[in-house]
């Protein structure tokens, strides 16, 4: 079994508190397979997390999503592994993410909200650990103090619905600019340049140092990637390292499994009622056109695999279309060839599966391709008249403009699934072929004639 020395011993429940600040990496060999696949759950954590916050949900809700998230994800077999697999998969992704500005930065928000989550239902104990292992060196304001201030404090609190702070409470004085955020919400007192931070406000202060902490860690990840991991792991590490931040984590659309066969005569009513607007394009501009170049063909056809159109009713599409203008024989000469490759039946022999979101947000079609992710590539007015045509209207348009211009492009693609089917769907837009086979149980849910 090929093996890691991540470079000395495992951490044990003992040597950390059940939530470790990843202040260096650990010590001991790992799995080559485990490397990835602990990078793989916890990946599932993170980008389950942008999409919550994303998404605007509260924070009592964002609390349940990480607990049950992590419950489901981090668990391993072996209790005392629970732990280790926590510290590896941090530490891969660190690699995986250190490499762009772009990649940092999300990296640096998902896991400082999963470190708040996490801390926050830590017992108060391990909580005064953590803040003794980050070196904070805030102490609780006496309580004469205390008492010049208290009317304040009762304002704050006022203010944000809570009950009014006795001398009891543990109040620390720290640089207003240590927790910005509660700054911002007008969440704290501030008086001379500090801000007077309550215990039940801690996690703020908290988080700020751990992301600090590991945005600096980052830059030195990247050097160390960059100086010798990257070139000294070229025919091991560096494949998956570089594979991992674009992973589609869910299902395999290879073929529908779902539904039934989807034939040609339904084809198009099946496209206008269920395709993504990445699939919808690629099929009106077919239709338009009768031509798609490489790109466009490999997304739509893969997509249309994985929806249920066999090979024979795929050669007998695209012939139909692609006849009217390169004529019969062109097609069998230069195009059928790549039907057959992409259904396993030429080459290689591979059965090939359809692209996911991240594949197709991540594709740079050139001019004359109509491939990629429309939320992403189009102009604003081409998407918002796109967006009209698929029967999306008024505030849902803002809505998937907003979470455009964030560059949100998972998400405004999930909006638009729930404007036109008219019902929420938390899961979120991760698979084209995802999108299809939920709006066909949606259809099939309401009495619709479908494929």
């Amino acid at each position: 079994m090929d093996r890691l020395r991540l470079q000395s011993k495992p951490p044990s429940n003992d040597d950390f508190t059940t939530l470790p600040l990843y202040r260096s990496a650990p010590s001991f060999e790992v799995r080559l397979e485990d490397f990835e696949l602990y990078a793989i759950d916890r990946l599932r954590v993170l980008k389950a997390i942008s999409d919550g916050l994303s998404r605007g949900k509260k924070p009592e809700e964002m609390d349940k999503l990480v607990f049950d998230l992590w419950k489901a994800n981090m668990r391993h077999p072996l209790a005392s592994e629970v732990i280790n697999k926590d510290i590896i998969s941090h530490f891969v992704l660190r690699l995986v993410y250190c490499r762009t500005e772009d990649l940092r930065k999300w990296f640096l928000s998902m896991e400082t909200a999963l470190f708040r989550y996490r801390f926050q239902r830590e017992a108060a104990e391990v909580q005064k650990a953590l803040m003794a292992e980050l070196d904070l060196p805030y102490k609780a304001v006496r309580t004469a103090e205390f008492e010049s201030i208290k009317d304040k404090l009762g304002q704050v609190a006022r203010s944000l619905g809570q009950s009014l702070p006795t001398a009891g409470d543990i109040i620390y004085k720290v640089p207003f600019e240590e927790v910005p955020e509660l700054v911002a919400g007008r969440r704290v007192f501030i008086h001379k340049g500090h801000a007077y931070v309550a215990k039940n406000q801690v996690v703020s202060l908290v988080a700020t140092r751990f992301r600090s902490l590991l945005s600096k860690a980052l830059i030195l990840t990247n050097r160390k990637w960059t100086s010798t991991i990257r070139e000294d792991e070229k025919d091991r590490l560096t494949p998956i390292v570089e594979a991992l931040c674009t992973s589609y984590l869910g299902p395999d659309y290879s073929q529908s499994k779902e539904f039934a066969e989807i034939s040609i005569k339904d084809i198009d009513q099946v496209a206008k009622s269920s395709f993504p607007l990445c699939m919808r394009h690629l099929f009106e501009k077919l239709r338009e056109d009768h031509h798609l170049k490489h790109g466009g063909r490999m997304q739509l056809g893969l997509f249309l695999k994985g929806v249920g159109l066999n090979l024979d009713d795929a050669l007998t599409f695209w012939k139909a279309e692609f006849s009217r203008k390169v004529g019969s024989e062109r097609f069998d000469k230069e195009y059928a060839y790549s039907i057959r490759h992409n259904y396993g039946r030429e080459g290689k022999r591979t059965d090939y599966t359809p692209y996911s979101c991240q594949k197709i947000i991540s594709s740079t079609p050139g001019v004359g391709d109509h491939h990629g992710c429309p939320y992403r590539h189009f102009s604003e007015e081409n998407l918002r008249a796109a967006l009209f045509r698929m029967g999306v209207n008024g505030s849902a348009v803002e809505d998937v403009m907003e979470k455009v211009r964030n560059r949100h492009y998972q998400l405004a693609c999930t909006l638009t699934f729930e404007a036109i089917h008219g019902s929420t769907y938390d899961v979120g837009v991760n698979h084209p072929n995802q999108y299809f086979t939920d709006s066909q149980k949606i259809q099939k849910a309401k009495g619709h004639s479908s494929a």
